[in-house]
């Protein structure tokens, strides 16, 4: 009897052991290359030539894990951290995680609730439509499509469905937006921090993807100048096609009432990028912003890429000036391992951040190492 009950107490601990089986994944990639950039207007004339960090894609490091809980639930936990390959020092204002921190629970049934800094809906779903993958510096579709530039939102509750028939849904809020104070705590009342609203819902049938999205933010009412009637919104419509021989996106977009994430430049010529800013409101507002994209594949090891994308403004509000501005980009890769890819790529910006006349040229190439 003594031995029945220890092989069945010895069986009951065996099984709890594989029933909350847990896994930790090291990840990461290191992406240094050299380019060159000139930036022309107002009188302002500068280039550059130099060692780069992070073009094809942001350096970073992480942690992945997962406990299974049984019943198809998982506790889920992301910690990624971004770096600069070119002195070693911490991205995303030296934030120790700046690029992911998250912690939540996911069900095969019902989705994946997820607490903590990530990127907004519409950077997770317009990435796959955007040939450059919202990297590639000004040649990423976040430079027209303001809330698409890889917009990392601090304090979000994020809620994703599983995918359906080829449908899935996601829908988030951030109480603080933009933490404001140094230890993350942001200012007390919830109306004087910046809250962000985000969602999104994408079909994907074989070649087939569509997506759409909507951010809106109410801004501080602690704001320097007080408290501002515009709630900047951005509404998206996108998706691809692919044909093997040739995969084919497009994508539209309206931002109202501001600007979410602006794409600064590698130097410093004023106005012409701190416009853009970060979570600016100008009431009444509106841009319209249009791409159009394509990528070839070329054997098995090498792709060929490129994009056209506009803005265009219906007043000068937001940043003085109301020239419509165009960013024309190419670029390839080629697959030296399934780790380990070469790149290079060329774009030329005018009417930069609605600018007359401002230009930004670039030439950039590099290696992207995964691990």
């Amino acid at each position: 009897m003594k031995k029945t009950l220890l092989a069945l107490g010895l069986t009951t601990a065996c099984a709890g052991v594989a029933h909350a089986e847990t896994s930790v994944t090291l990840y990461g990639l290191i992406d240094a290359g050299v380019a060159y950039e000139r930036i022309r207007g107002d009188g302002f004339h500068a280039s550059r030539i130099g060692e780069t960090s992070g073009t094809s894609s942001g350096s970073r490091w992480g942690l992945r894990g997962t406990e299974d809980l049984g019943d198809g639930l998982s506790a889920v936990f992301t910690l990624e951290n971004g770096f600069t390959v070119t002195n070693g020092k911490s991205a995303q204002n030296s934030r120790m995680f700046g690029r992911q921190a998250t912690v939540g629970l996911d069900s095969t049934t019902w989705g994946r609730l997820e607490f903590g800094r990530q990127t907004n809906m519409a950077s997770k779903l317009f990435g796959q439509i955007d040939p450059f993958g919202l990297s590639y510096n000004s040649a990423n579709m976040g430079t027209t499509f303001s809330a698409m530039n890889t917009m990392r939102v601090d304090n979000l509750v994020l809620y994703q469905t599983p995918t359906v028939n080829g449908f899935k849904f996601g829908l988030g809020y951030s109480f603080n937006a933009d933490d404001s104070l140094n230890d993350g705590s942001g200012k007390f009342p919830t109306g004087d921090n910046n809250r962000e609203l985000t969602t999104g819902l994408s079909y994907s049938n074989g070649p087939l993807f569509l997506a759409a999205s909507y951010d809106r933010l109410d801004p501080t009412n602690d704001a320097v100048g007080g408290k501002t009637s515009a709630r900047p919104q951005q509404y998206a419509l996108g998706g691809y096609y692919d044909f093997e021989v040739v995969k084919i996106g497009a994508a539209v977009s309206q931002t109202r009432d501001g600007w979410f994430v602006g794409q600064s430049l590698a130097t410093s010529p004023g106005a012409y990028y701190k416009d853009f800013g970060n979570y600016r409101s100008a009431d009444g507002f509106t841009a319209t912003s249009t791409l159009l994209a394509v990528t070839v594949p070329v054997g098995a090891a090498t792709s060929v890429f490129g994009s056209w994308q506009r803005a265009d403004p219906n007043n000068s509000r937001l940043t003085g000036d109301d020239k419509t501005f165009n960013v024309y980009a190419a670029g390839l890769t080629y697959n030296l391992s399934k780790r380990t890819n070469l790149y290079a790529y060329a774009s030329y910006a005018n009417n930069y951040a609605f600018h007359d006349g401002v230009t930004d040229t670039v030439v950039a190439t590099g290696i992207r190492h995964k691990f």
